[in-house]
């Protein structure tokens, strides 16, 4: 067996897909009509047309159990795109115990979105701020090696961006 994705249900698929492309830029792969599968790897369904397929059974929104989660380094610039936006925040952004930066916010129906920064950019930033490979580790709970790696990963990327 092979897990394929999540599945969330909304309301209104021009509004949520609005929400993901528009805001979040997702990129559809596949679109069902009331079903739309993004790049990444999670759909969203029509709730009136899911209810259908599982018997008329009930639909409870919003449990607070579940989130969608994303990653994008300049994150300072998204929250203030998601603020333009009127989005209503779970939390505006912070640092995780383990130095993360990331926010929560809803999505129009009212499903948590994480979106954080990755791995190799904590360290990238860590490392901008003067701290060592082991000061890294022992602030985020990640291994020397797993540190190590995640640097030279974020040091290839901005070789990169900076190459070309």
């Amino acid at each position: 067996m092979k897990f394929i994705c999540p599945l969330i249900t909304v309301s209104d698929i021009k509004r949520s897909r609005d929400f993901y492309e528009k805001l979040l830029n997702q990129k559809v792969k596949y679109d069902f009509g009331e079903n739309v599968t993004f790049h990444g790897d999670f759909a969203i369904h029509l709730k009136s047309h899911f209810k259908e397929l599982i018997d008329n059974k009930e639909i409870k929104q919003g449990g607070h159990n579940f989130e969608l989660y994303f990653e994008f380094d300049d994150i300072e610039k998204l929250v203030n795109t998601l603020k333009a936006g009127d989005v209503v925040f779970v939390h505006e952004l912070r640092e995780q115990a383990w130095k993360q930066k990331v926010v929560r916010f809803y999505d129009p129906d009212n499903h948590i979105i994480e979106v954080g920064e990755s791995m190799e950019h904590l360290v990238f930033r860590l490392q901008k701020e003067g701290l060592s490979i082991e000061q890294i580790s022992k602030l985020t709970g990640m291994s020397v090696a797993l540190v190590n790696d995640l640097s030279e990963n974020a040091n290839r990327a901005q070789t990169t961006n900076i190459g070309g």
